[in-house]
């Protein structure tokens, strides 16, 4: 699982495990501005809060999520990752896949691969079916990667996909880092 994918084999001991991994920082931080928010003002264990604007995912110029009632997950070191619920997704365009991955705060997540016609985006969302306490509003809400062929937007802003190939976040002009998930960042 060193990639942060597939199934621990003992879920009690890897959640112990994480929690209890020593973190670093960055020894320099991006300047906040008036109305900007720095991801190492967010806290861990991470903060569940409503988005403050409305969210929309695309894929191959078709809308397949737009809500006003997104959540939203802040931690240290990472920008937000949204997660709509499942009203609010198109139904019959995000079919399970196989890729499951954990969490040492929100449990075991199951991957999605997204189809627009020919088009296909390979584990292009995940959700947790059964969240660990805490995150229950999180229940079957869908979180959606802006990097896997999507366009995803937070108003009228299309974000960019957080660094790295594993996390979610949406990176936005007012969300400052520097953000975990390019290399040399594993222990932030």
């Amino acid at each position: 699982m060193e990639d942060g994918y597939g199934r621990p084999p003992d879920l009690t001991a890897a959640r112990a495990h994480w929690r209890a991994k020593k973190r670093s920082q960055p020894a320099e931080r991006e300047a906040i501005g008036p109305g900007e928010e720095s991801v190492w003002d967010y806290p861990r264990p991470p903060r569940l809060e409503p988005a403050h604007r409305p969210v929309r995912a695309l894929l191959a110029g078709r809308v397949v999520a737009a809500s006003t009632r997104a959540l939203r997950v802040v931690e240290t070191g990472s920008p937000p990752v949204y997660y709509v619920p499942p009203g609010d997704v198109v139904p019959g365009l995000f079919v399970k896949s196989e890729l499951e991955s954990f969490c040492e705060w929100k449990g075991l997540a199951r991957y999605f691969d997204l189809r627009v016609g020919d088009v296909r985006a390979e584990n292009a969302a995940w959700s947790y079916p059964e969240p660990d306490e805490g995150f229950e509003p999180l229940r079957d809400f869908l979180a959606i990667y802006p990097g896997r062929a999507l366009a995803c937007y937070l108003g009228d802003e299309r974000v960019r996909a957080q660094p790295g190939h594993f996390y979610g976040g949406w990176v936005s002009d007012g969300i400052k880092g520097p953000f975990k998930g390019e290399p040399g960042t594993e222990d932030w």
